[in-house]
């Protein structure tokens, strides 16, 4: 890949947020060329053998719930070979076995391709014995089973990403249309962790466009409604801080994005669509220099967190309908709002904000997110006692 180097960025404390690098060519050749040594160059090169290297050691994690059968296999087919693909299902069991169904499609795909992958329900008992052994029942509900929620199966393929060994994490999901772009996106993953100076790093997607039907053409729209608001605010919160303007934080709902294990254990989540937008608020409050860091060792290496913006188009299912909208809004504000970071000044807007979209009303505050506290404390070996099938099996018992 040959890409921008990342010229421009904002530091808040041990965090440095680049600016939105640009895709010149998305295969760079196999070898660094010797050209690219010259330090006047401001274009990069990340060879296809160091994209390699970092894709044998990065999990996948495809969080998926009633998904078109082929929409997921696109997606599986979009994974370059050396990464390993964790499928983590909430789909249902009844009238119709959905998991059931899923799980033999993804079977039969990778037995053709000769590819290893993981998979596990949700609700499973399993999952479940993971982080009870692990002593991590935060994520466990009243029956004793993992909670529902994208974000909680978000949180499940972190922990099985850490149990089968991997060095990074990433997210896509099961819903894209375009397998090409599912390629690019782990790329560009491999590709910040390529540039990256220090372990605790996070590569997020800015997507190129996503295409709308408008009359009888194809509109290709940059920016969407959430988009543009969360945002805004997070650029408002940063520049509270360092006093200067900025624009340059423009991934604040990235659901495509990949983590280096190192920080993907360190970091608090939230859940329900607040969980991206968490990861700038949680950074910005452990590592900022703010607040009180319990990891010392983090301040001195620091955190980089690349944007890319990609070539593919980003084409999903449709769009979930106005209420699906607001309640992304407000999760996606609720996060900055109730940091301890959050000024006042900068909370009165995100009320008039979410007064204005209608999603509030006079004398409300946006919800309170449910908060799950870092892996870090979880007990892997315990839970690697339990997990005897990452290393043996394909998938997980349901």
């Amino acid at each position: 890949m040959r890409l921008e180097l990342p010229a421009r960025a904002e530091r808040f404390g041990a965090n440095l947020f680049y600016q939105v690098q640009k895709i010149y060519e998305l295969d760079g050749g196999l070898h660094l060329d010797d050209e690219f040594s010259s330090p006047f160059h401001v274009i990069q090169q990340i060879p296809q053998d160091k994209l390699h290297e970092i894709e044998q050691d990065m999990a996948i994690v495809i969080p998926v719930k009633d998904e078109r059968l082929r929409l997921l296999e696109g997606v599986l087919c979009g994974i370059p070979h050396a990464c390993m693909p964790i499928i983590v299902s909430n789909s249902k069991r009844e009238h119709v076995d959905r998991y059931a169904m899923e799980r033999n499609m993804i079977d039969t795909f990778c037995r053709y391709a000769k590819k290893k992958y993981v998979i596990a329900h949700q609700r499973s008992l399993e999952l479940a014995e993971l982080f009870r052994q692990g002593d991590y029942p935060h994520l466990l509900d009243e029956e004793g089973l993992v909670r529902n929620g994208k974000a909680e199966g978000m949180l499940a393929g972190i922990v099985l990403a850490k149990l089968l060994g991997k060095k990074y994490v990433g997210f896509i999901d099961a819903d894209n249309f375009f397998p090409g772009s599912v390629f690019e996106y782990s790329s560009i993953y491999a590709a910040g962790f390529a540039q990256s100076k220090t372990p605790y790093s996070m590569t997020r997607i800015q997507w190129h466009s996503k295409p709308k039907v408008v009359g009888s053409d194809l509109f290709f729209a940059k920016w969407g409604r959430v988009s543009r608001i969360t945002n805004h605010y997070l650029n408002m919160l940063l520049s509270h801080y360092t006093g200067f303007e900025t624009e340059l934080v423009r991934t604040g709902n990235a659901g495509e994005h990949a983590l280096s294990m190192p920080l993907a254990l360190l970091l608090d989540y939230t859940t329900g669509f607040s969980i991206e937008t968490y990861h700038f608020v949680n950074m910005m409050e452990k590592f900022g220099g703010i607040l009180d860091c319990p990891y010392p060792e983090v301040l001195k290496a620091g955190v980089e967190i690349f944007q890319v913006e990609s070539r593919n188009p980003h084409l999903h299912e449709a769009s979930k309908g106005n209420d699906h909208i607001r309640e992304m809004i407000e999760y996606s504000l609720a996060a900055l709002y109730h940091s301890k970071l959050c000024p006042a000044n900068a909370q009165k807007e995100i009320l008039l904000e979410l007064k204005r979209q209608k999603i509030i009303g006079k004398g409300a505050t946006p919800v309170i997110a449910h908060r799950y506290p870092a892996l870090i404390n979880m007990n892997f070996d315990a839970a690697n006692r339990v997990a005897d099938w990452a290393k043996h099996s394909n998938f997980v018992p349901a």
